[in-house]
């Protein structure tokens, strides 16, 4: 009995060093070694500056941007820290009231459009860097015209960055809101 209680303390050891410490160090230099920016998190930054994540949605509120998705991450949404959908059912009065308050707000930004559903429903985690290519288009006369631009080139600069899928088959076509919105500030910087 105490030789099988030593023999399975130190193999309890044996395995906590090997796949606590050793097996997620390795993993994790030659993560930093092989594959460094997405090993970080895909950061972007100007001017020695941090200003997002490639892989992370935030929020922009300028007429001037293209918008993320509305996320229910955290209290004020796009925290990620707190992770998740808001667990909101389809009858909730709450998420109900919220869907038609942006429905509301986007008609009143383009008048008889229909509304792409990802503008107005959050991702499961609330932290989608994405949009459709149809949500994009949605808000291109927005951005067009807060910008001094012409429509064509704001939907150049969409097609740009929109990206297909995985694949060819996984997933859905989409466009990176913050790299998006970057390549228009390069373009043309919103007039103050």
């Amino acid at each position: 009995m105490k030789k099988n209680l030593i023999t399975a303390i130190l193999m309890t050891l044996v395995t906590t060093v090997l796949l606590g410490l050793v097996y997620p160090l390795v993993v994790t230099g030659l993560a930093q070694v092989i594959f460094p920016a997405k090993a970080n998190g895909q950061l972007i930054t100007r001017n020695g500056q941090v200003i997002g994540s490639q892989i992370i949605g935030q929020p922009f509120s300028s007429p001037g941007y293209f918008r993320s998705r509305p996320s229910a991450a955290g209290a004020v949404g796009y925290d990620a820290g707190a992770s998740s959908g808001s667990n909101l059912g389809p009858t909730s009065k709450k998420l109900i009231d919220r869907v038609q308050a942006d429905v509301e707000k986007l008609q009143a930004e383009n008048p008889g459009k229909p509304i792409p559903v990802d503008l107005v429903t959050t991702s499961a985690s609330g932290l989608d860097p994405h949009i459709s290519p149809a949500a994009a288009e949605f808000q291109a006369p927005r951005v067009a015209r807060e910008r001094g631009m012409s429509e064509d080139e704001v939907r150049r600069a969409v097609a740009e960055f929109t990206e297909g899928r995985q694949l060819g088959l996984l997933g859905e076509p989409r466009v990176n809101v913050l790299l998006l919105n970057l390549k228009l500030d390069e373009v043309k910087p919103l007039r103050k």
